[in-house]
């Protein structure tokens, strides 16, 4: 098994904050590529004052999304700052920002002016709503882009308020977006030597997650309402209440729908005329689903799990985080480590979820402190110990 990470060589210049960016220049430092973060002196990441919690004065928002990273202090809007990020692009593959647009060009920094210094960079901009359009200068958050973007409008109880989904799938998705982008520009490089500006967006993402809700749309007009844990075209595949709590049966198919039948012992609803088929079942939604909550009422979620498991139909339970860390396969799929911070101390964060066999990818350092780097990083710039104590002074770093 070869030992080197399959991103290395690659530098990246990650001047994002908060979560969408960091979040997909986390994934590439985990398969080797070099991130250097630069943030503002003082102040850095907005992330680093998230919370509470905290803890010894670190951000567990902060830790979530910087590890492998290297910390540099750079302010952007003096002229000699700008002079040193031109710099540290000038031999950079990446460079990654999710500034509100319009930002980058006030500062000097846009994809016309790097690009003259690096042509072969690759700029990314992730931001709420994309660089162009109507809405491109409105500031967003995630809670914003599921509103905006349909999420919320198909997520709840029908007769209920919307509902956020309970994790930031906007940015957590765009992060992606934007790390599967920058690879696919970086593939493209490698044969022509041609950088490129990509650009997404938290709302793209969250209308790409519709797929197939949006093509039945397409289809036939007509809007989809907001089903809770239930499925708009599969019946029963949703959350069941149990004795003692709540379970999710998915019988999708008609073969999960018969063994489902078995496990019950409700035979006879095989052939009740309202449930023969999968639209025979969608029709009488509201009546199938009354039938098998009495079903399930009737014993305990555990009894119930035992018996799905062995029929082979798939099921699970509804964890707390507290159940989900001590699930036998999470913990055998090693989705949790520790790591020392040098502030924080002891640590446990989320592994990396991608599992390669010849080069995976590892998590070697944690999260660094505010301008950990920055002396580091400018030495190999050519910049002295003299040129960088006076750039402290001037606070340019």
């Amino acid at each position: 098994m070869s030992q080197e990470l399959p991103l290395a060589g690659m530098k990246v210049v990650d001047l994002s904050q908060f979560l969408a960016g960091p979040y997909c220049s986390m994934f590439l430092a985990d398969f080797g590529a070099e991130v250097v973060k630069v943030e503002m002196p003082g102040v850095g990441d907005g992330y680093r004052r998230a919370g509470p919690p905290f803890k010894n004065g670190v951000s567990a928002c902060f830790l979530s999304v910087n590890r492998n990273k290297k910390s540099v202090t750079i302010d952007l809007k003096k002229p000699r700052g700008r002079e040193m990020l031109l710099k540290l692009l000038a031999d950079a593959d990446v460079l990654l920002e999710n500034f509100r647009p319009g930002t980058m060009e006030k500062l000097g920094l846009d994809y016309d002016v790097v690009s003259e210094v690096n042509p072969a960079i690759i700029y990314c901009s992730i931001s709420a709503y994309g660089q162009t359009g109507p809405s491109a200068l409105k500031g967003g958050f995630d809670l914003i882009l599921q509103g905006v973007g349909g999420i919320m409008g198909i997520t709840g109880q029908e007769d209920g308020p919307p509902v956020k989904a309970g994790v930031s799938v906007t940015d957590v998705g765009a992060g992606l977006l934007g790390a599967f982008a920058i690879l696919t520009a970086y593939a493209y490089r490698q044969r022509t030597g041609l950088g490129q500006h990509i650009d997404t967006s938290l709302l793209e993402c969250a209308v790409s997650w519709h797929s197939f809700m949006a093509s039945a749309y397409f289809m036939t007009g007509q809007v989809p309402t907001r089903l809770g844990s239930a499925h708009s075209v599969a019946v029963p595949y949703q959350a069941f209440k149990t004795k003692d709590g709540y379970i999710n049966v998915a019988a999708a198919t008609q073969a999960l729908w018969e063994t489902l039948c078995r496990v019950l012992n409700a035979e006879h609803l095989l052939g009740d005329t309202r449930f023969v088929t999968g639209e025979d079942r969608l029709k009488n939604r509201a009546e199938l689903v009354a039938i098998i909550e009495e079903f399930f009422a009737a014993d305990v979620s555990e009894a119930w799990l035992s018996r799905l498991d062995e029929a082979g139909l798939p099921c699970g339970p509804i964890y707390r985080f507290d159940q989900l860390f001590e699930d036998p396969q999470v913990l055998h799929r090693e989705m949790v480590v520790e790591m020392e911070h040098p502030q924080a101390g002891r640590i446990k964060t989320l592994a990396v979820p991608i599992k390669l066999s010849r080069t995976p990818g590892s998590i070697r350092t944690a999260p660094p402190l505010l301008g950990e780097h920055t002396r580091e990083v400018l030495l190999s710039l050519g910049y002295s110990d003299d040129d960088i104590e006076a750039l402290r002074n001037d606070k340019v770093i």
